[in-house]
């Protein structure tokens, strides 16, 4: 995915696979760090099962309790403890799921709010991308033809101080004009939720299993160094 210069020096590129960027199956985004967050309309029962995220397909399969375990990852706890800042740009591709009921997400979470969504996707709405900055209250509901379920993406999303502008298929398709202010900085989430109903609706009783595919997510910093074989990813 070509990057234009004023992005800066790629800080962090991902490796799901590694505990030292990433935590599994737990955040303080969900009450007491999990595994359910009833209270957001999800089904979600986190695991650390690296089947659910670590190779970059986030899954989720039903249980006999009517939740469903599902992939978390967080670099919030890890040994890296990466956190975008304001300034930064991110970028990925994206696979959307095709499954009613499925609740894919990038974003970003520390104590308690500096929530930005790169993005959310309900198969229900086949071509919408929701696009938020939770910090200072704007969102954007975004409707493409190249959005579909099964569909792949290109994303980026820079999170400036007085704008946040958010990117789909190299099109610039929404500034906020709030940005996140001179000082804001989050731990990255990636997931796949599962829908409870409430909003969007659940999963069908035939469906037992869903999933969405991450790759190449990126993050870049204005004025950093590049990255060498001796500096951690």
């Amino acid at each position: 995915m070509p990057t234009s210069s004023r992005a800066g020096e790629p800080v962090f590129t991902a490796d799901f696979g590694s505990s030292e960027q990433w935590v599994a199956g737990r955040s303080w985004a969900y009450p007491d760090g999990g595994p359910v967050n009833p209270g957001d309309n999800k089904l979600d029962h986190l695991t650390a099962d690296p089947a659910y995220a670590r190779s970059g397909v986030f899954r989720a399969t039903r249980r006999r309790d009517g939740l469903w375990d599902s992939g978390l990852l967080t670099t919030e706890g890890s040994p890296q403890g990466f956190e975008v800042r304001t300034g930064d740009t991110l970028e990925a591709r994206v696979r959307l799921p095709e499954e009613t009921g499925a609740w894919p997400a990038i974003w970003t979470w520390r104590d308690g709010g500096q929530e930005v969504d790169v993005f959310e996707y309900h198969p229900d709405n086949p071509d919408l991308l929701e696009l938020s900055n939770h910090v200072r209250g704007t969102h954007r509901y975004h409707r493409s033809a190249g959005v579909r379920p099964g569909g792949w993406i290109r994303l980026r999303t820079e999170f400036g101080s007085r704008s946040v502008v958010w990117w789909l298929d190299g099109e610039e398709v929404f500034a906020d004009h709030r940005g996140v202010g001179r000082s804001w900085h989050a731990y990255l989430i990636v997931n796949l939720s599962v829908c409870a109903g409430r909003y969007h609706p659940a999963p069908p009783p035939g469906t037992t299993a869903m999933s969405y595919e991450v790759r190449d997510l990126r993050v870049f910093r204005p004025g950093a160094r590049p990255l060498t074989d001796d500096v951690p990813h």
